[in-house]
């Protein structure tokens, strides 16, 4: 606990704050629309959310306190946009059967460290083209939030750009405060809608159905990996973090069997809000950034134990605040994939097609961007290669 006193900093607090409230604003929302869609009574929407609360949170203590860098671990973003159309007609018990087989298949890959050999292939421009792209769109939303509400974006923008030449380690903070404040004078937040409860889990025997392991637990497995894990082991690489991912999928691959019956769809490691943690808005030393990895970790548990009072939450919180937010403290991760870029000359055509792979936002055969963006950059290493 004293070496944790020594690297605590305010900074690394608030990056883990704004990973929460970005996961949540976020991602969250597929969460409650394909409950909704599924028919799924508040009961289980409301242990879903806490299962996948608790089960990121506990894994992202776990792994930053063990390994002192700032994993961040999520639920499946990818996975919660399948879920919207393929869960409804399922029985919950069926899809809980499928969720498992999904962990499963994970749990295997991480402890055979088969993804480790795929990531040693993957050039650092094609994989930095990979980590800009997904955070292309983020930064895009900060000039459209301005457009939809000028006062608060250009204040927060404005806010940022001064913190940065003045103060850059609090830039994020500052922006975070500005803006909370200047939405509440406006009357843009309602926390008077807010209120507290604890969510209570349920638990939901599996039931096997070949049919729905493979229209929903392949799926599942697969979008995860592609759109998560190896975009996530990218965000901690590009990072100056080169850690192996068979300790980290193996403990989120358990974590994602033992919460499954309460509703968890997968539990893995984070791309985009993990980026918020690993940079140097987190701490310009990054042996001091897993303490940004602690806090996110702490407030998904505390959250989660408040489960029903998420959807209250949404709707307090100004869509344009929480994108200007985002946009903002990920602007010097965007730089870092940029960088990666142009860093591996060799391959940097290459790189430059994964970014825009991955930042067009394509879907093909079921398989989202990041996947495409990685295929199409390696193949565009290996062709342009050639003809060198």
């Amino acid at each position: 606990m004293s070496q944790l006193q020594k690297d605590f900093s305010t900074t690394a607090v608030v990056a883990g704050f704004l990973a929460v409230v970005v996961s949540y604003a976020g991602s969250a929302v597929l969460i409650f629309q394909a409950a909704h869609l599924a028919g799924l009574s508040e009961q289980l929407t409301t242990s879903w959310i806490w299962a996948v609360s608790i089960g990121s949170g506990l894994t992202g203590l776990l792994l930053s306190w063990r390994m002192r860098i700032p994993v961040i671990t999520a639920w499946s973003t990818p996975g919660a946009a399948l879920l919207v159309s393929m869960l409804p007609g399922v029985p919950f018990a069926e899809a809980v059967g499928a969720y498992l087989a999904s962990a499963a298949i994970i749990t295997v890959i991480g402890m055979t460290g088969s993804l480790d050999i795929i990531m040693r292939r993957i050039p650092v421009a094609v994989s930095s083209g990979m980590f800009a792209g997904i955070l292309f769109s983020f930064g895009a939303k900060i000039f459209t939030s301005v457009q939809a509400s000028p006062l608060l974006g250009l204040s927060m923008l404005c806010c940022f750009i001064l913190f940065r030449r003045l103060c850059p380690r609090y830039a994020v903070a500052a922006v975070l405060v500005l803006g909370v404040v200047i939405a509440s004078l406006t009357g843009m937040m309602h926390f008077e809608a807010i209120h507290f409860s604890l969510a209570k889990p349920v638990f939901t025997a599996p039931q096997w159905s070949g049919a729905t392991i493979i229209s929903i637990g392949l799926p599942l497995a697969l979008v995860t990996l592609t759109g998560q894990y190896i975009s996530g082991m990218a965000v901690l690489h590009a990072s100056g973090y080169p850690v192996a991912s068979n300790g980290i999928m193996t403990v989120t691959g358990l974590a994602s069997l033992l919460f499954a019956p309460f509703g968890s769809h997968a539990i893995n490691l984070s791309s985009l809000t993990a980026a918020i943690c690993t940079g140097k808005e987190s701490h310009e030393h990054p042996s001091r950034r897993y303490v940004a990895g602690l806090a996110c970790g702490g407030l998904y548990v505390l959250i989660g134990l408040f489960g029903t009072t998420l959807t209250s939450l949404f709707a307090a919180l100004p869509p344009a605040f929480i994108a200007m937010l985002a946009g903002l403290a990920l602007l010097s991760a965007f730089t870092t994939g940029f960088y990666g870029i142009f860093r591996d000359s060799d391959n940097m055509e290459a790189g430059i097609i994964a970014f825009l792979a991955t930042a067009s936002g394509m879907e093909l055969l079921g398989l989202g961007a990041p996947f495409w963006g990685l295929v199409f950059g390696a193949v565009a290493c290996l062709v342009l290669k050639k003809q060198k």
